[in-house]
């Protein structure tokens, strides 16, 4: 099993920035993704960003572009979301997910192929 835990969330101005965090524990090496998602209220939950586990890439949703920056730092078990230009319809919670090793490709952008969640952490931007 591997646990999640994000924190870096909060209230910031339109424009601001924040910065994310969701260590992960336990059965690290399984890892092969990891992923941001985030869930407005009323609204499906969405594919944000997602990094290879050993660094070969990342993908970003359209609409974070350019704003949003995904990184990972493998000593501490811990993915990092920097999030700039933060928009008020940027405000969800957003909610760390992890992919096991399974031997074969799964889509990065499908919820349903993490196997692993966080328990979310709440982005409200005031405009």
């Amino acid at each position: 099993q591997v646990q999640l835990v994000e924190s870096g969330g909060g209230l910031v101005q339109a424009g601001g920035s924040l910065r994310l965090s969701c260590a992960a524990s336990g059965r690290t090496a399984s890892i092969s993704v990891m992923g941001w998602f985030r869930q407005a209220p009323g609204k499906e939950r969405e594919f944000v960003a997602a990094i290879s586990w050993s660094g070969v890439g990342t993908s970003y949703a359209d609409f974070v572009k350019g704003r949003f920056t995904f990184s990972r730092d493998n000593a501490k078990n811990t993915v990092y979301l920097q999030m700039n230009s933060l928009r008020p319809e940027d405000t969800a919670i957003y909610y760390c997910a992890a992919q096991r090793s399974v031997g074969g490709f799964r889509g990065w952008a499908s919820k349903g192929n993490y196997d692993y969640w966080g328990q979310g952490t709440q982005v409200t931007v005031s405009s």
